[in-house]
């Protein structure tokens, strides 16, 4: 399964496109085409989404040369035919039309777009300047589409933003045997998930390294769908990796380069750490960090008594709070970065959180604390969900 190879483009002249589509239909169809458009390119041309109309069928297209999204919808098609105009400004007319169905035609060079009592004209792009599609054929295996889109929205976060390093700016898909585990670092902090997978390849421990933006605004669209088949294309210039379900198909390019080991930096069960509600312990981290400086960080203490938070060094304001806390094992305090734990404890899907903590050489330098999630406070969560979080030096 995957994107079709496009037949050979008529030229403008001698051809009329013309069909009618349903509202809705087609709103969601030109929606989903133009999500993974850049905002701002240096090629006019990639802008566009390419509709070609043939045999009851719409296809529309839009293609950047890094990702690429793809989508047929039912029409009553009069004339076939193709043609490409700007994705945003036809999502935007597409978004607001009035409740009727949508006659889309070619008038004077221009294409008529009508619904109700609606009219607008588009003017069309060059369809012959417009890049071809990766094709895409075979497929790897099998996705369950809402464990998908929950495991890349715990995952993502932890990719960095900094495009410096490319490697770390996407997430690593590892498959093995029936299951599939995401990978997401930013030097600062490691994410982990795995989720069920079903292998229809020939070969197993397959590896992509996919752009973090695209694997979550791909794993947004296809959250609700039931079964979503994964296709990855490894070796040669271009290594691809292709998610269709429900008639949509999304492409993007990998990331190259070696994604750095750090499933080895978790540790195996550490018997030192604390339980807390996790809604608790957002909020107050939230409350404290208010009077933060960019970029600082909070102090937690953790002991018998419970966690006590701290923001100190301002001169301007300074906070405190207690919140309910089981310590298991010796009392701790860490320095960390409240988005960075925030980002953590909102991907932990249960009431309770724990934190666990580990130990370096250094006794002035602790080591990362472990993000899990907790059933109840005595009992560990079944999920496979880690988030591992590098404390800043004590502040003392």
């Amino acid at each position: 399964m995957g994107i079709p190879a496009l037949p050979d483009r008529p030229t403008e002249e001698g051809f009329d496109v013309k069909f009618q589509v349903n509202r809705d239909v087609f709103s969601d169809a030109v929606s989903f085409a133009v999500r993974l458009l850049p905002q701002r390119t240096t090629l006019p041309i990639l802008s566009g989404v390419l509709l070609r109309a043939e045999n009851g069928t719409v296809t529309l297209s839009s293609f950047d040369y890094e990702v690429s999204a793809q989508t047929s919808i039912t029409a009553d098609v009069e004339s076939d035919g193709t043609v490409l105009v700007s994705g945003r400004l036809l999502a935007d007319i597409a978004s607001r039309l009035p409740n009727a169905p949508v006659e889309f035609s070619l008038d004077d060079n221009k294409v008529a777009v009508r619904c109700g009592s609606a009219r607008f004209a588009l003017s069309l792009m060059p369809v012959e300047e417009y890049p071809s599609l990766p094709v895409i054929d075979g497929d790897s295996g099998l996705l369950p589409g809402e464990a998908f889109s929950d495991a890349v929205s715990q995952v993502a976060v932890a990719a960095s933003r900094d495009d410096v390093t490319p490697v770390i700016t996407g997430v690593q898909l590892e498959t093995s045997g029936t299951s599939l585990s995401l990978v997401a670092t930013d030097r600062y902090r490691v994410a982990v998930r795995g989720i069920d997978w079903e292998s229809t390849g020939t070969s197993d421990g397959t590896t992509a390294l996919v752009p973090a933006r695209t694997l979550s605004e791909t794993a947004k669209i296809f959250a609700h769908s039931a079964q979503i088949t994964v296709t990855i294309v490894s070796g040669g210039d271009r290594e691809l990796i292709a998610f269709s379900a429900d008639n949509k198909t999304v492409t993007s390019l990998l990331i190259k380069g070696n994604f750095p080991p750090v499933k080895r930096l978790f540790p195996e069960s550490p018997e030192n750490y604390a339980v807390m509600n996790t809604a608790e312990l957002i909020e107050a981290t939230r409350r404290v960090a208010l009077v933060l400086e960019r970029d600082a960080a909070l102090r937690y203490s953790f002991s018998e008594d419970g966690l006590t938070l701290e923001a100190i060094g301002s001169e301007n304001a300074q906070a405190q709070e207690t919140i309910d806390a089981h310590l298991s094992g010796e009392s701790t305090v860490v320095s960390l970065k409240p988005q960075f734990l925030i980002d953590g404890l909102s991907a932990v899907h249960s009431e309770f959180v724990r934190i666990s903590f580990t130990k370096t050489d250094n006794p002035g330098k602790p080591g990362p604390v472990l993000i899990t999630s907790q059933t109840s406070k005595d009992q560990a969560g079944s999920d496979s969900y880690r988030y591992l979080l590098q404390p800043n030096l004590l502040l003392r």
